[in-house]
């Protein structure tokens, strides 16, 4: 019975000890911790702000990944373009040749979604959009550019003339017209693609090279070139 009770007092013993090494070990860490978030505040490294900051960095870069000529490329796409448009409409009832019809309804439905998404980006970068010009036609946007340094754009009386036609004098200028108006678009195009830094955009100026471009081709063959 004695040595029974021995041992049950040297289990009770140890029981506590351990227990004891275990608060003590628990208390330490806390203190641990405590002093090491203490040390982030005070030396500028705490990990909380660190993670925030991390996306707000990206957010930034994201946001400066468009350069000048991304700017520039865009505001003149977007009238070379609306005017591009607006004499396409034209041939829905003043042509003659349905290959032209067919020509105009490719164009209108390949630059209406570009002018959007040109605009949509000049919006992200809170740049004005160009204001829809109707000095030279009424109705028709972005109509009078003699004065315009963007290549290929036609004048006030160049769109006049063309509105004042019909048939086959119609097919015929509006070819020579677009043919014109593609190669100014696909000069635009180049410089952005060289010089652009925005990747949609750049983008964009490789499609509007290759498909203008095959379209200048298809338009020479029904002028007979």
């Amino acid at each position: 019975m004695t040595s029974r009770r021995s041992l049950s007092r040297r289990a009770v013993i140890l029981a506590n000890t351990a227990t004891a090494t275990v608060t003590v070990t628990a208390m330490l860490a806390g203190c641990g911790n405590s002093d090491s978030s203490s040390s982030s505040r005070h030396t500028g490294h705490d990990t909380g702000a660190m993670s925030t900051a991390a996306p707000s960095g990206t957010a930034s870069a994201a946001q400066g990944s468009h350069n000048a000529q991304d700017v520039s490329f865009a505001q003149g796409m977007i009238p070379h373009h609306r005017q591009a448009v607006a004499m396409a409409g034209l041939a829905t009832t003043r042509a003659k040749s349905q290959q032209v019809k067919d020509l105009a309804g490719k164009i209108e439905r390949a630059q209406d979604p570009e002018i959007n998404i040109l605009s949509g980006w000049l919006k992200q970068w809170d740049v004005k959009v160009p204001d829809a010009d109707t000095s030279g036609m009424e109705s028709m946007p972005g109509m009078d550019h003699s004065g315009s340094t963007m290549p290929g754009m036609m004048s006030g009386d160049d769109m006049n003339k063309l509105k004042d036609l019909s048939g086959d004098a119609f097919d015929k200028a509006f070819l020579r017209m677009m043919v014109s108006h593609h190669r100014g678009a696909i000069a635009m195009a180049k410089t952005e693609r060289a010089k652009g830094a925005y990747a949609p955009a750049t983008t964009m100026a490789t499609s509007i090279v290759t498909s203008q471009s095959s379209e200048i081709t298809g338009m020479d063959k029904l002028l007979g070139r």
